[in-house]
């Protein structure tokens, strides 16, 4: 039976705030990429605790990425499929692959279960801005990925990181815990019954 842990939004926004120091620090990002769904509200909070006095908000852009499927025997219990769909993406011509290059970007998700999801992100953003930047002539300049989750699991990876990344101290996670179910307020269908959950199983 696989323990399902219950986080809160307040647990989530306090995570964010506790992670921004660091990512301000070491990653220093001047435009993040939510992975949908689970990163997209990470990525709002982080966004008002990056601000800087004088500074415009850093932008936010989304992709895509499904991997998790749907047991069918249980509709609340997932496990992870084996292969990474794209749902959404950025469009190699578009203004948005354009901004970029150059840049040091901060990919954002919810949790770095088996690294999958995470390992395809990366490799094929850095492979279409790239080709992007060859297209427009800004081969040269050199874009930055970093990587933030709220929850990594102490766990064997399938999917693996750049070594870069990884000597360069460029991924980060808020917490790091054991091989639990971690169910996001996002995700619940009766937000009071999931608080109730979380007041006697929570994760800090």
């Amino acid at each position: 039976m696989v323990e399902k842990v219950y986080v809160t939004y307040n647990q989530v926004h306090k995570l964010c705030q506790e992670a921004a120091p660091r990512i301000l620090s070491d990653f220093r990002p001047t435009l993040m990429i939510a992975i949908g769904g689970g990163g997209y509200v990470p990525a709002r909070i982080l966004r008002s605790f990056l601000k800087q006095p004088g500074s415009p908000n850093i932008p936010i852009q989304a992709i895509g990425l499904s991997l998790y499927e749907s047991l069918g025997t249980d509709a609340q219990i997932e496990e992870p499929g084996t292969k990474v769909t794209r749902t959404q993406w950025l469009d190699l011509r578009s203004l948005e692959m354009a901004n970029l290059i150059g840049k040091d970007v901060l990919i954002v998700d919810e949790v770095d279960d088996t690294r999958t999801t995470l390992e395809y992100a990366v490799k094929e953003l850095e492979k279409d801005v790239a080709e992007a930047a060859q297209q427009v002539g800004r081969g040269k300049e050199t874009t930055r990925f970093s990587v933030f989750v709220l929850h990594n699991k102490d766990k064997v990876k399938k999917g693996i990181l750049p070594k870069s990344m990884m000597d360069e101290g460029r991924y980060a996670a808020a917490r790091t815990v054991g091989d639990v179910w971690i169910n996001y307020p996002w995700e619940a269908t009766d937000i009071e019954e999931h608080d109730r959950m979380a007041q006697s199983q929570t994760i800090e």
